[in-house]
């Protein structure tokens, strides 16, 4: 086992870069040295490095076929279990646990590595999934509520009621003909329905993610609901399909919202979790 002295400007992902080739290995160096708080690094610390690994031999990166960098800069955040807590206070430990390392291992393949863009980041599929309880579309509406938020697909009180409270429907209704999806009697509005922590719709949306991320959500969907690497890793397809990096750079909150909502829905929510995320963060 290798060791290692903590240097300025190091984090623990930037040291699991160097010695063990990706920065989502951060864990292991953490378990090695009995780290409870993976950002608590002091200079002149001296650390285990797991496995053979040395200074001058460090493991070659895994290649990423994301078309961004594989390899995170010097400021790349690592988020703990404890930090996602204290800004998603309604989330369970549970959520919290599943979702923690799949973002640590996601987040640097699409450089969203700084601390403005992972609050942000994360500020966004917080308000989208509900503080991480929710990786599928819930379409159980009533026929009022059908009439309110799809208007357009339901233009009379008869036409809602013939669809209330069937999900599956409903899906095959508002999602038909659209996003590569076939017509309502090919059941693709209910198959590729809404799922991820950004709420990824359509058919050639899934194709077109499935491609980005190696992963076959023509034939599997249910993964963005059960997978949290897939259901991580789309999320982050879908925000750099948007350049949203760039926009969270300027800590630009509303046009990051219009460009996963189409408007401005749920702004309050989103501007709160960011709120949080930032002073966790510590960002002024």
């Amino acid at each position: 086992m290798a060791k290692y002295t903590v240097q300025p400007g190091d984090t623990l992902g930037k040291i699991a870069t160097k010695f063990l080739g990706n920065a989502s290995r951060y864990m292991e160096i953490a378990k090695a040295n009995n780290m409870e708080n993976p950002n608590a690094l002091s200079v002149g610390q001296e650390l285990e490095i797991p496995g053979e690994a040395s200074d001058d031999q460090p493991t070659p990166a895994a290649p990423v076929s994301v078309g961004v960098s594989p390899v995170p800069p010097a400021e790349f955040v690592v988020i703990t279990a404890l930090q996602l807590k204290d800004i998603l206070t309604n989330a369970t430990d549970e959520h919290i646990e599943k979702y923690t390392p799949a973002l640590n291992a996601e987040m640097q393949k699409y450089e969203v590595h700084s601390p403005i863009r992972v609050a942000h980041f994360i500020a966004q599929i917080a308000h989208e999934s509900g503080s991480f309880r929710y990786s599928s579309e819930n379409l159980n509406y009533s026929a009022g509520a059908l009439r309110a938020v799809f208007g357009k697909y339901f233009p009379s009180d008869e036409l809602a009621e013939a669809y209330a409270r069937q999900p599956e429907k409903i899906a095959n209704r508002v999602y038909a003909s659209r996003m590569g999806n076939g017509d309502e009697a090919s059941g693709e509005g209910w198959k590729f329905r809404g799922r991820g922590l950004i709420q990824l719709t359509g058919k050639e949306n899934y194709t077109n993610c499935g491609n980005a991320i190696g992963k076959d959500l023509l034939s599997d969907p249910d993964q963005l609901a059960t997978d949290p690497y897939a259901a991580v890793a789309a999320s982050l397809w879908f925000w750099n399909s948007r350049s949203l990096n760039t926009h969270a750079d300027n800590d630009d909150v509303n046009t990051v919202t219009r460009r996963i909502n189409g408007g401005l829905n749920g702004l309050d929510d989103r501007v709160s979790y960011l709120n949080k995320a930032k002073a966790v963060l510590g960002i002024a």
